[in-house]
């Protein structure tokens, strides 16, 4: 399991408490977890001087930095487009090395495709940065199986990290099968739908989230219905709802991790069981019948957001 960082900056998903996120990070050490994943527009650099402060002391050889790069941004909530450009990629990765006090980040991937700039351009520029040492592995995000194919061709990619639940299925029709042809990993985000089947989410309730379509009236209350067929699951196998949503994952294979966006020691000490619970063909079964494929409402992305993926 790794440990997902975007929510302690903020965003889409309230304030966060500097101190309980510092917290955190220092819980999901001790426990083992060795992945924490970032961005350097999260918070506008916010998160990556976060977790500067949080992993003071610790040994670098005993965690590892997943960074994404290349979204741009305006002050307030304004998103611009993607830069991919080859002299972007060092600049970002300049100033997330600074912000972080790393010499290097262990896997350094491009948010989303630049469709101004060839990927072939842009990961042949992080490439040089591994070559130089700055850069251990090259990942990328959000992504479809064509373009995995052509950066992979330029330098392995160690992984792909797209979204992922049992709400989200689309990478299971190309991109997973393309992954595992080429033995590249995936790190699933979005585990628990940004909170939706974490079991926790009520309809009605007042967060920046109920902006995104599955949220929304009319959508939200048909997605909740499907939480509660998984809540039936969850109680007959004694786990709470997001220790079962995050094993389905991790039970797709043993080349997939789970990336959980705990903010807070509670949530965090929720999740962390889900990586030892066993699910057997009847449970997984059992999920099967509670969620079909494509049983969601709703797209996971506003529409804004949605042309720049490349699954849906």
């Amino acid at each position: 399991m790794g440990l997902g960082a975007m929510a302690m900056s903020g965003g889409p998903y309230g304030e966060a408490d500097p101190d309980e996120s510092v917290a955190t990070v220092h819980a999901a050490l001790d426990a083992g977890v060795t992945l924490i994943d970032t961005a350097d527009f999260y918070g506008m650099g916010h998160n990556e001087l976060l977790l500067n402060e949080a992993l003071q002391g610790r040994n670098r050889d005993d965690y590892l930095l997943s960074v994404k790069f290349g979204q741009m941004r305006g002050p307030g909530p304004v998103f611009g487009p993607q830069d991919g450009r080859p002299e972007a990629v060092k600049n970002f990765l300049a100033y997330s090395l600074t912000r972080l006090g790393v010499d290097h980040v262990d896997i350094y991937r491009p948010a989303r495709l630049d469709p101004a700039v060839p990927i072939e351009e842009t990961v042949g520029a992080i490439k040089e940065m591994v070559e130089a040492g700055f850069v251990r592995h090259i990942g990328l995000s959000e992504v479809g199986a064509a373009t995995i194919r052509r950066a992979h061709a330029v330098h392995p990619i160690a992984d792909v990290q797209i979204e992922y639940s049992v709400l989200s299925r689309a990478v299971e029709a190309e991109v997973l099968p393309a992954l595992r042809e080429l033995g590249i990993g995936l790190t699933a985000y979005g585990v628990l739908g940004r909170g939706l089947i974490s079991g926790h989410w009520n309809a009605g309730r007042n967060d920046p989230r109920v902006r995104s379509p599955r949220f929304a009236p009319g959508n939200v209350e048909h997605n909740l219905a499907l939480v509660e067929e998984l809540r039936r699951v969850a109680d007959g196998k004694g786990c709470t709802v997001a220790q079962l949503v995050i094993a389905w994952v991790a039970a797709q294979g043993e080349d997939i991790v789970p990336l959980v966006g705990a903010r807070t020691r509670t949530r965090l000490a929720e999740a962390l069981p889900a990586m030892d619970l066993t699910l057997t063909p009847d449970d997984l079964a059992a999920i099967e019948k509670a969620v079909p494929k494509g049983a969601a409402r709703g797209d996971r992305y506003p529409s804004a957001f949605m042309s720049a993926l490349g699954v849906g």
